[in-house]
């Protein structure tokens, strides 16, 4: 797929084929992708727990909140809808850089576009608990955890809306139960010089 194809299929998904399991090959690809992301200084602080037993999955969604967005928890995946793979990615406290958030961003970038590219949809959940993370993933006091990723076929669509600056950018279901994800158009949000 052409890289402006898997970006625009690359959204953030809330259903998924529970009964669709990601194979090895496919999680080994996915977390592939880390080394080849780039880093302030190269310093490779962040960590990741691979997150693939189906007890520790579930106790992962059960801690978790999705798509704050929508009403009455519309975007809460019900069972047979909930993700089947996670990523933890952790920070370190004691070696923190102020580019830890970009870091963060690129690799999220990175471990989403190569699950794309296998027909594989993720969520960025950053509605986190570090100490129930702790608790359920067992790491050391050193790290925090204030991101996951969920992974999973997708159940839906999703599909981006054009919009003008003036326009409400929230996220909304269409009649079919799809994601629509309205988007400022580029001519409105980048100055040319």
């Amino acid at each position: 797929m052409k890289l402006e194809k898997l970006l625009e299929w690359r959204r953030s998904y809330r259903k998924f084929d529970e009964d669709k399991e990601i194979s090895k090959e496919d999680i080994d690809g996915i977390l592939s992708s880390i080394k080849f992301t780039s880093c302030a200084n190269n310093r490779q602080f962040l960590r990741f727990i691979s997150v693939e037993s189906k007890e520790k999955v579930l106790e992962i969604f059960e801690n978790t909140r999705w798509a704050a967005s929508l009403p009455n928890g519309l975007g809460r995946p019900k069972e047979g809808e909930r993700p089947v793979y996670f990523i933890a990615i952790l920070s370190d406290k004691e070696r923190k850089l102020k580019f830890d958030g970009v870091d963060q961003g690129l690799v999220i970038s990175n471990l989403t576009l190569a699950a794309a590219e296998r027909g594989i949809g993720s969520c960025i959940i950053g509605s986190v608990t570090d100490d129930k993370m702790r608790e359920i993933l067992s790491y050391d006091e050193r790290y925090t955890c204030n991101i996951l990723i969920a992974f999973g076929y997708p159940k839906i669509k999703s599909s981006i809306k054009q919009i003008a600056l003036e326009e409400d950018q929230s996220y909304y279901l269409d009649d079919d139960g799809n994601y629509v994800v309205p988007k400022y158009k580029i001519d409105e949000i980048v100055r040319r010089l």
